[in-house]
């Protein structure tokens, strides 16, 4: 039994560092995101995929008036 306990600890351990390092890879993708705690890196980055999708459709709306 001790085994499956040391087993699963290992495991939960090596999720911890999996989110730590995405969390990480996020922060380096939203401006600004250096350092910021989850919950306010989270909001930002749904703001930061909200900026960029009206930057595409922008573009797209210049591209089709261009060609039109």
């Amino acid at each position: 039994m001790a085994k499956v306990r040391g087993g699963r600890r290992r495991r939960r351990q090596g999720s911890r560092v999996v989110v730590e390092r995405k969390m990480k890879k996020l922060q380096r993708m939203v401006p600004g995101g250096a350092g910021m705690k989850p919950e306010l890196l989270f909001l930002k980055t749904t703001e930061h995929i909200l900026q960029l999708r009206l930057q595409l459709n922008i573009l797209k709306a210049l591209i089709y008036c261009m060609i039109s």
